[in-house]
């Protein structure tokens, strides 16, 4: 009776492994999936990001030129 347990274990792991697609069938089936963004998108996010980057460095600019200048007050 345990031999007949052990065999229909042994086909039932055998069946899961067919059954499981491998890793990289998965990676396939995922990047399908993914939408990349397109050039009007792209532009639309760099101009953003230099906007922002440009504003924070005029800011930090602006802060360090007043603490200088009430630092030399002093």
């Amino acid at each position: 009776m345990a031999k007949k347990e052990k065999e229909k274990k042994i086909k039932k792991r055998k069946e899961k492994k067919e059954k499981k697609p491998s890793y990289l069938k998965e990676v396939r089936m995922e990047m399908k999936k993914v939408t990349f963004p397109t050039s009007k998108e792209i532009a639309k996010y760099t101009f953003a990001t230099i906007v922002i980057v440009a504003f924070l460095v005029f800011f930090f600019l602006l802060v360090t030129a007043i603490l200088s200048g009430i630092k030399g007050a002093i």
